[in-house]
C-alpha cells in the first residue's frame, strides 16, 4: 500500500466512529493547549524581567547603606554612604557615569490638584544611569545641584495626575510648601526594575537635602548608583568598588561592610535561571494531561483491535504481513496525535496571544518552542500509544481472527 493509501484507510477508519474520536482526539488537544499556554507563561514571565532589567542595563551597579546583617540585626538604615563616597568612585575609570541617590515620599500640589508620588534627589548623571530620556524640557545640570535650586522633572504619569497642560515646563508645583519650577517631563518608560519612573519628581540631592529632609547628616545618602563603561567586568568593578569604600570608611579586615552592593547582571542571570525552573515546572504539570491523552489514544485503539478482529484475520489471509498490520494500526494512532497536536497548537497559541494582548495589555513573544513539542507529540505520543495496540494486532492468528465475532 502506497502512503496514500494508509492515510486514506486510516481516515475511514477514524471517522467511521466519529464520537469516540472526537473525544480521544480532545485529549491531546487539552494536553497540547495546557502545555503552549504553559510555555507562553514562561516566556512571558522572562521576557517581563529581561525587559525591566534591560531598560536600567545589565551594566548597572546598586550600592545602598547600611550593611545587610550585624548580629542578626538589620542595619540597612544607617547612614553609612556619603556624596563624597560617589564623587570618589566617579574616578574609577570603568565607571561612566554615578550618581547618589535619596529617596522620599511627596505630596505633589499642583493648582486644587494634589497627588502623592516618588520624589528622589539625584545628580544630572541620574539620567544616563536610568536611560531616561526627557521628552519636553531638560535635565538640570551641576550648577543646579550646586546651587540647591528648586528645578524639577517629573514623569508623565505624575503631570497627567496633578492635571496640567500638554507642556508643563515652565508651570509651579509645590512640595512640602516649597515651590518647584518644572524644567522637563521623562518619556514614558513603564516599570524597572527600580521601580516606576513614569510617576516621579526628580529634583537635586542638595535640594531634597537641605530644603525638604533637615537631616543631620547633610552629605549621608540612602544609595549611590552607578553605570559602567560596555566593555567593563562587573565582577572586577565590584571588588574594586568593595575595596574602595572599606578603605575610605576605615574598617578593618575583620569588620563587615557597612553597604550592600547590588550587581543588576548577577540579579538578572538569577531571575532568568529561577524563571527558567519554573517554566520547566509548568511544562512538566502541563505534560500530564498528554500522559492522560496518550492513554486515550491507546484505550481506543486496543477497542479498535477488538472490533476489527475479523478484518485482521480477512487482510491476513490476503497475504498481509505481519508489519502492514503493524503500520496500519500505528498510522492510525499517529493521525489522531497530530490533528489534535496541531489543533492545540493553534488553540493554545491563539488563547495565550489573545489573553496577553487584550486582557493584559503585554505582547507574549512567539517561541519556537510550542510547534516543537507540538509536532514532537504528534510523532511520540502516537507512535507511543499505537506500538502496543499494533503488535496485538499483528500477532493475531488469521484462523481465529476469521471465527471471531
Amino acid at each position: 500500500m502506497t502512503f496514500n493509501d494508509i492515510m486514506k484507510e486510516s481516515w475511514l477508519s477514524i471517522s467511521g466512529n466519529k464520537l469516540r474520536s472526537f473525544l480521544t482526539v480532545l485529549g491531546i488537544i487539552i494536553g497540547v493547549m495546557a502545555v503552549v499556554i504553559m510555555v507562553a507563561v514562561g516566556e512571558t514571565v522572562q521576557q517581563s524581567i529581561t525587559d525591566q532589567f534591560s531598560s536600567l542595563g545589565t551594566n548597572t551597579i546598586v550600592i545602598r547603606a547600611g550593611a545587610a546583617r550585624v548580629g542578626g540585626v538589620r542595619t540597612g538604615n544607617r547612614q553609612t554612604l556619603t556624596i563624597d563616597d560617589a564623587e570618589y568612585l566617579a574616578k574609577m575609570p570603568d565607571i561612566a557615569a554615578v550618581s547618589p541617590m535619596q529617596n522620599s515620599a511627596a505630596q505633589v500640589v499642583y493648582g486644587n490638584k494634589n497627588w502623592s508620588s516618588s520624589m528622589v534627589g539625584v545628580y544630572p548623571d541620574y539620567q544616563t544611569v536610568q536611560n531616561i530620556d526627557v521628552e519636553q524640557g531638560t535635565f538640570f545640570d551641576m550648577d543646579a545641584v550646586k546651587n540647591a535650586s528648586t528645578y524639577a522633572v517629573i514623569g508623565p504619569d505624575t503631570a497627567k495626575e496633578l492635571g496640567m497642560p500638554n507642556n508643563p515646563v515652565g508651570q509651579i508645583i509645590r512640595i512640602q510648601n516649597t515651590p518647584f519650577v518644572v524644567i522637563g517631563v521623562t518619556k514614558a518608560k513603564g516599570d524597572s526594575a527600580m521601580g516606576s519612573a513614569d510617576d516621579m519628581v526628580i529634583i537635586p540631592i542638595t535640594t531634597l537635602k537641605k530644603r525638604m529632609s533637615g537631616s543631620r547628616f547633610p552629605n549621608a545618602v540612602q544609595s549611590i548608583i552607578l553605570k559602567l563603561y560596555q566593555d567593563a567586568d562587573n565582577n572586577i568593578a565590584t571588588e574594586q568598588i568593595t575595596a574602595i569604600l572599606r578603605s575610605r570608611h576605615k574598617l578593618k579586615d575583620a569588620d563587615e561592610d557597612d553597604f550592600q552592593i547590588t550587581d543588576m547582571k548577577q540579579v538578572m542571570e538569577t531571575m532568568t535561571t529561577v524563571t527558567g525552573y519554573i517554566k520547566l515546572l509548568l511544562v512538566a504539570i502541563a505534560a500530564v494531561s498528554l500522559l492522560v491523552g496518550s492513554i486515550g489514544i491507546m484505550n481506543m485503539m486496543l477497542v479498535s483491535v477488538a472490533e476489527r478482529t475479523r478484518e485482521i484475520g480477512v487482510r491476513k489471509a490476503i497475504g498481509a504481513r505481519e508489519q502492514n498490520i503493524i503500520i496500519q494500526f500505528l498510522s492510525e494512532s499517529v493521525l489522531i496525535s497530530f490533528i489534535g497536536s496541531m489543533t492545540g497548537l493553534v488553540l493554545g497559541e491563539g488563547l495565550a496571544q489573545g489573553v496577553g494582548r487584550f486582557l493584559l495589555h503585554y505582547n507574549v513573544p512567539l517561541s519556537i518552542w510550542p510547534v516543537v513539542v507540538s509536532v514532537s507529540v504528534a510523532i511520540i505520543v502516537g507512535l507511543a500509544s499505537g506500538v502496543f495496540p499494533a503488535i496485538k494486532a499483528a500477532k493475531l492468528n488469521p484462523i481465529d481472527s476469521l471465527r471471531y465475532e
